[in-house]
C-alpha cells in the first residue's frame, strides 16, 4: 500500500499521523509512505526523525487581522494557495498512492483537495472535540472523516460520512500501570499531582500552580511531578519566592521536561494540564480526573471545546486562564481530593471516554476504503 500523509503546523497534527504510519508499516511492512509538509514548518524535523520521507511545500495560513501587515501576508498566502494545489498535484501524481491522509492543518487542504481531484481515496482524521476550518471544508469531498471525539459530530454537516475512531495512543501509556510507576518512581501513599504546560512551557501554568506547589513543599501532603518546559526556567526561582527551596523537598519533583511521561501519567490521581487532543486521549486511557486550563493561543479555541467534552462527562474540571488563579488551582485540587467518592466517579468517567484500540480503527478504515475504490 502507498499511502500520503498531508498535516502540519503543530505537533498535534504531526504526531498523529506518525503514529498511523508507524502502525501501518508495522502491519503492512511493504507500504511505502510518503509525508508533505509545509516548508519551515515543524514537521521538517519531526518526520525526517521519525524515519518516514518528506516533501515540503509553500504554504501558509490566513491572518485574522487587517492591519497593512497582515493584509500583504493574506496576498501572498492567496497566491501560495494556487500554487501549492499544483504542487501536490506533482507530488501526488509522481507517487501514486493508493490513498491520501490528512491529519489538519493548512498543508493539509491543498494536498486532499488535489487527491480528491485526481480520484485518489482520501480520509481525514481530526483530533479535536471542534472540528478544524481544513476539516470542515474537506469533510463533504473525502471518503471518510475520522474523528477523535465524537463531540465533533455536531459540527459537521449530516451530508459528510464520518466515523469514530478516538486518537492514537502510544502504547507504553496504555500499558503503564499506576502501582509499577509510583515504584519506580520513588513515591509513597499519599496523592500524587501531575502538572505540567507542554514542552515549551505554559506561564499561566507555572504561575497558576505555584502556591499549590509551594504549599505542598511546606505541609508535604500531596506529591508532585511538575515540568515548568523550556521557557519556565524561571520557575524554581518563584517557588524559592514563596517561601520553599525544591530540592530541599523529597515530595517534590520539579523539572524541566517530562520525559518519562507514561510512569509520571500513571502514577498520578490528579492531572493539571492543557486541553490539547492526545493529552485528553491519554488522560482518558489511564482514567486520570483533572483540571484543564485551554491555552485560549489556539485555533477556533479548540482546546476549549476539547476540554467541555470532559468537563460534561463529568470526568474533569475547567479553569479558564482568564480566571486561573492560584488560589482556585489550590481550592479545587484539595476539594477534589480529599473526596475519595469524587475522586473515584470522575476516575471511572475519564476511562469510559477512552477510546483503546484508535490505531485498529483507524487502520480498518484505511484498507477499508483502498479497498472499496479497488472494487
Amino acid at each position: 500500500m502507498r499511502v500520503i500523509f498531508a498535516g502540519g503546523g503543530t505537533a498535534g497534527h504531526i504526531n498523529p499521523a506518525l503514529a498511523i504510519a508507524g502502525y501501518i508499516k508495522d502491519k503492512d511492512p511493504k507500504s511505502v509512505i510518503l509525508y508533505i509538509g509545509a516548508q519551515g514548518g515543524m514537521e521538517e524535523r519531526l518526520v525526517p526523525q521519525a524515519g518516514v520521507d518528506l516533501k515540503t511545500i509553500k504554504i501558509s495560513g490566513f491572518k485574522r487581522s487587517f492591519s497593512p501587515q497582515a493584509i500583504k501576508e493574506n496576498i501572498i498566502t492567496l497566491k501560495r494557495a494556487v500554487t501549492s494545489t499544483a504542487d501536490a498535484k506533482k507530488i501526488i501524481r509522481e507517487f501514486k498512492p493508493d490513498i491520501c491522509i490528512g491529519t489538519g492543518g493548512y498543508v493539509s487542504g491543498p494536498v486532499i483537495r488535489a487527491a480528491v481531484k485526481l480520484g485518489i481515496p482520501a480520509v481525514i482524521h481530526e483530533q479535536n472535540a471542534f472540528p478544524g476550518v481544513t476539516t470542515k471544508m474537506l469533510s463533504k469531498s473525502v471518503q471518510k472523516v475520522m474523528l477523535a471525539n465524537p463531540y465533533a459530530k455536531k459540527y459537521l454537516s449530516d451530508n459528510c460520512h464520518f466515523v469514530t475512531t478516538g486518537n492514537p495512543v502510544r502504547g507504553e501509556i496504555i500499558t503503564a500501570s499506576k502501582e509499577g510507576s509510583r515504584k519506580a518512581l520513588g513515591l509513597d501513599e499519599r496523592p500524587v499531582i501531575l502538572s505540567f504546560g507542554g514542552s515549551l512551557g505554559a506561564r499561566r501554568i507555572n504561575e497558576g500552580t505555584a502556591d499549590l506547589i509551594a504549599r505542598s513543599g511546606k505541609d508535604g501532603k500531596y506529591q508532585i511531578i511538575h515540568a515548568y518546559g523550556q521557557y519556565g526556567k524561571w520557575f524554581p526561582d518563584l517557588l524559592r519566592e514563596k517561601g520553599i527551596e525544591p530540592n530541599d523537598c523529597p515530595n517534590l519533583d520539579i523539572r524541566e521536561y517530562i520525559n518519562n511521561m507514561p510512569a509520571c501519567l500513571a502514577a498520578a490521581d490528579l492531572v493539571i494540564c492543557r486541553a490539547g487532543a492526545i493529552t485528553l486521549s491519554e488522560l482518558q486511557v489511564q482514567g486520570k480526573p483533572a483540571i484543564l486550563i485551554p491555552s485560549p493561543n489556539v485555533a477556533e479555541n479548540h482546546q476549549y471545546h476539547n476540554a467541555m467534552s470532559m468537563v460534561d462527562a463529568k470526568a474533569a474540571f475547567i479553569i479558564e486562564e482568564s480566571e486561573l488563579t492560584g488560589d482556585k488551582v489550590t481550592e479545587l485540587a484539595v476539594k477534589i481530593l480529599s473526596d475519595p467518592a469524587l475522586l473515584s466517579e470522575y476516575s471511572q468517567n475519564a476511562g469510559k471516554m477512552a477510546i483503546v484500540d484508535a490505531n485498529d480503527r483507524i487502520y480498518s478504515v484505511i484498507k477499508t476504503v483502498v479497498k472499496g475504490v479497488a472494487k
